[in-house]
């Protein structure tokens, strides 16, 4: 198969996969907010032939997709005016001259956490999450780099290559990995709190 029907396999897999204690992006609004991406977020980052990946954590939240229809960000697949999106653009245009379009973006755990955006997600579930999906995008994709956005992100891509956890960012960043030919690069993840705290210590300086 080629890579777009590999990802598209990968979609088809997560729209008939539950996990429990969760919802799936298909559950809100009759299913507006559905896609046959892993992720949403690669409505805009869909660049299958990408240099650079974009590994998040998760797309959304039970609390968020409950409320009122969002009709651009189901669109769009992510919500420009959210911190994390609008840092991540200027990231990605400062850093290395691109556009979300560039890229492919994805989120490594492509289900819906209960509860508010800041809602936690069992260790085991994001484990096992990038091993059905996350890595499969890593092999189709074949980019030259990966940056994880987050310490939780990127310690579960870790676990998931059964490697030892990073006990805080500034050891993720300083211990990139490979998977295939791709470097797997830990950094801030780019919502507010992530980068109040990116530059302590100067933990960053790379990325931003």
């Amino acid at each position: 198969m080629d890579k777009q029907s590999e990802l598209l396999a990968l979609a088809k897999l997560r729209q008939r996969t539950r996990y429990l204690g969760y919802k799936g992006i298909g559950d809100y609004h009759k299913g507006a907010y559905e896609c046959d991406f892993v992720s949403p977020y690669t409505k805009t980052a869909g660049n299958i032939n990408a240099a650079i990946m974009v590994m998040l954590q998760d797309w959304a939240s039970d609390e968020f997709l409950s409320g009122p229809y969002h009709e651009l960000s189901a669109k769009l697949g992510h919500t420009p005016s959210l911190p994390t999106n609008r840092n991540l653009s200027r990231l990605l245009n400062t850093i290395f001259g691109l556009t979300l379009r560039d890229v492919y973006g994805t989120n490594l755990f492509p289900f819906v956490k209960l509860g508010g955006m800041s809602a936690s997600i069992r260790q085991a579930d994001l484990i096992a999450t990038a091993r059905q999906f996350a890595l499969p995008q890593i092999h189709v994709v074949n980019p030259k780099l990966v940056v994880c956005l987050g310490l939780v992100t990127f310690n579960a891509l870790r676990q998931a290559c059964d490697l030892g956890l990073c006990s805080d960012l500034s050891s993720a960043i300083d211990n990139p990995f490979n998977i295939g030919e791709a470097r797997v690069w830990c950094q801030a993840h780019t919502g507010a709190f992530g980068q109040n705290n990116r530059n302590k210590g100067g933990v960053d300086s790379r990325f931003g």
